[in-house]
Formats: structure tokens, C-alpha cells, sequence
């Protein structure tokens, strides 16, 4: 029994650190209906960032403030070149723009930060430890604690505050919440800056279990079922997907792995979003489509 808790804990932990990543495309489609296909370029990019000015000696409070603000400039710029111009078009030419935005920003992350495999260290150790009888990794301990610590600040920021419910506005009707003076270059950039600095977070919390290298951005593939089966526009939905695609795969990787001769991780959590597709295709707390004729 105890096996299967510890199995079940640690898919849990694993499920936050992947619907942190959900949560970036989460964002930016509440804010403009599009799936940013870039937003695993920015985690790299971010986490790049980081670790090179760790590496040239910078300490992790300033290479954090650094980071952070070359995200936000980095938003300003692709709202300025790349949203704004695209404004009127509909969401499938804003989505093809991002997926040549993530060519572009992986491109500019090589030419300036090179191709190498960085290790990263934020000294936490990855050791087990003895939690009531159950051994769990210290690790996954403390990046589900700040994933949590996250979650809940953009939860009060975005239900609680005059930006929030801006943005709200906007995903609901962007022709009528600009017509009562709500500027949506303004909203977007707030989102696209947020949506970079959990990028980071994300970024550098992968980076230490996996090392910054450029197979990193690959990691936000696993936020697809996360969002199919939570919801594209929902944040707890973001948590509760990631929390059942964590643990799913954890599960399964023990008790169905066997049975098939081999890991099931890689595959599981996309059989699991098109059983969710063929029945809740909006997902546990995404918004009903309703088409009037």
C-alpha cells in the first residue's frame, strides 16, 4: 500500500510541474482565443537566460530580476511586432504566427546563448524524505509548493483585481470590451509578460531536474492533454489536468507497463485527452461552445 501512495504522491508533484507550464497557454488563450505555440520557446529561452548569467557569475536574486525583465521586454516587443499588427485576423493566422514566433525565438536563444546542455542547480537537493512512513523527493516537494504559491497569485490577480476582470471582459467579447475603452495591446502585454514569467518558473524548475538544454521546450507538448482534459481557459482546470495526468502516468507506468512490455508514460496522458475529447470536448472546466443559428 505504501508503494502505491508513494507512486501516487510523486505523479502528483510531477502533475503541478506540468500544469505550470498549462498555465502560460492557459493566459494567453483566455486573453485572445489563440494557442500559443511559442510558449515552450519561452520557457527555454527564459531558463537559457538564467543559467548563462548564473554562469557568468551573477547570484540568483539578480539573474532572477534579469531574467524577468528580459520576458517583459520580450512581450512588449512581440505584441508591438507580431500581435499588433495581426489584430484583425482570426485565431488559426494568429496561431501559425506563434509557431513561427517559436522558430524564431529558439533561433535567436542559439545564436546568443549557443547549443551546449547547461546543468542547473537552485539548491534544493533531490534527496527522499520520510513523510509520515512515505518517502517522497524533496525536490518535487518544493516545486509543488511553488507552483502552488503561483497558482494562487494569479488566481487573486485575476479574479480580484481591475486587470482581472479585464481581462475577463476581453475573452468574453474583444469588440465590446474595447468599445468601453479596455486597450487590448495593453491587456496583451500584461498577459504575454505574465505568461514569460511563469515561463521562468517553469523553465528553471524543469531545467534543474532535466538540464537547460534545448529538448526542454518539449516538455510544454505534455500540456496538451493537460488542457484538453481541464479546460484551454481555466487555471484550477489547468491544476486539476495536470494533477490527473501526473498521476495517471505514474499509475500507469507501474500497473499497466508490465502488461504491455514497456513504459507507458510517453503515450498514456494523450489516450486519456481523446477519451476526455469524445466526452467532455470543452474539457472539466472549459467554457461550452454555444453557436446561435
Amino acid at each position: 500500500m505504501s508503494f502505491f501512495l508513494e507512486t501516487l504522491i510523486g505523479g502528483l508533484f510531477a502533475g503541478l510541474m506540468y500544469a505550470l507550464v498549462a498555465i502560460g497557454f492557459v493566459l494567453i488563450y483566455k486573453a485572445s482565443g489563440v494557442f500559443n505555440f511559442a510558449q515552450g520557446a519561452m520557457l527555454l529561452f527564459a531558463a537559457l537566460v538564467f543559467v548563462t548569467l548564473t554562469e557568468k557569475g551573477l547570484p540568483f536574486a539578480p539573474a532572477f530580476a534579469l531574467s524577468a525583465l528580459t520576458m517583459v521586454a520580450m512581450a512588449v516587443v512581440i505584441e508591438r511586432l507580431v500581435l499588433r499588427p495581426l489584430r484583425n485576423r482570426d485565431a488559426l493566422t494568429l496561431f501559425m504566427a506563434t509557431l513561427g514566433l517559436s522558430f524564431v525565438i529558439e533561433g535567436a536563444a542559439q545564436l546568443l546563448m549557443g547549443t551546449d546542455v547547461h546543468m542547473l542547480d537552485l539548491g534544493i537537493e533531490d534527496i527522499g524524505l520520510d513523510v509520515g512512513g512515505l518517502f517522497v523527493s524533496q525536490f518535487d516537494l518544493a516545486a509543488s509548493g511553488i507552483a502552488l504559491v503561483l497558482v494562487a497569485v494569479l488566481s487573486i490577480v485575476f479574479s480580484r483585481t481591475r486587470m482581472g476582470i479585464a481581462l475577463r471582459a476581453v475573452a468574453d467579447d474583444t469588440l465590446a470590451a474595447q468599445s468601453i475603452g479596455i486597450r487590448l495591446p495593453q491587456i496583451w502585454r500584461i498577459v504575454w509578460s505574465v505568461a514569460g514569467l511563469v515561463a521562468l518558473v517553469a523553465g528553471l524548475l524543469w531545467g534543474a531536474r532535466q538540464g537547460v538544454q534545448y529538448s526542454l521546450s518539449l516538455v510544454t507538448l505534455k500540456a496538451l492533454p493537460i488542457l484538453i482534459i481541464g479546460g484551454f481557459s481555466s487555471i484550477p482546470g489547468a491544476i486539476l489536468g495536470g494533477l490527473v495526468v501526473g498521476a495517471s502516468e505514474a499509475l500507469a507506468d507501474i500497473y499497466l507497463g508490465p502488461l504491455v512490455g514497456g513504459a507507458v508514460s510517453p503515450w498514456f496522458a494523450y489516450i486519456l485527452a481523446v477519451a476526455f475529447l469524445l466526452v467532455r470536448p470543452a474539457g472539466l472546466f472549459g467554457d461550452m461552445a454555444i453557436e446561435r443559428v
